[in-house]
């Protein structure tokens, strides 16, 4: 993987940034990050404000695309994103960006414009009135998948 190799000579530790409206793993994340001293931007809409004492926590506008706006222009070169939004995913990785669903899917250069595809064949059903399945119920096995995919990109960055 060729952003491993460039992870080894970096000198700067990411940042997690965190589509977090509707994060699930929002407790994994902080735990990850606090084990490999890494710091968490959380971004979310000032309708879903929380008092959260943990992360920094980044408050947009309610319109639909402000979090990724906000997302796409804090990131650099080898930060992480967590979003379970297919579009923000394919609109970082071009800029460096590890990027994770909560699922614990690793979004790549490889597998991106499948999941976009697909995203856009279910999109068109729905304008045509046909019923597509939405995603299936967030499982403990999703929580933990997703806890060791973090925790295996966070170790790249310690040389581990």
């Amino acid at each position: 993987m060729q952003k491993d190799v460039e992870l080894k000579g970096m000198n700067e530790k990411p940042t997690i940034h965190v589509d977090a409206d509707a994060c699930p793993v929002k407790s994994e994340i902080l735990h990850c990050a606090r084990l490999h001293d890494i710091d968490v931007c959380f971004v979310a809409s000032y309708k879903n404000m929380m008092n959260e004492p943990e992360g920094k926590w980044v408050y947009v506008d309610a319109d639909k695309e402000a979090a990724d706006l906000y997302i796409v222009n804090s990131v650099k070169k080898g930060d992480i994103v967590v979003t379970a939004d297919i579009g923000l995913a394919g609109t970082l990785l071009p800029k460096g960006v590890y990027v994770l669903s909560p699922r614990g899917k690793e979004y790549t250069d490889e597998n991106i414009f499948m999941l976009l595809d697909m995203r856009y064949q279910s999109a068109k059903l729905r304008r045509q009135g046909k019923h597509t399945k939405g995603p299936k119920p967030f499982t403990k096995e999703d929580r933990l998948c997703f806890t060791n995919i973090l925790l295996k990109t966070l170790s790249n960055f310690a040389g581990n």
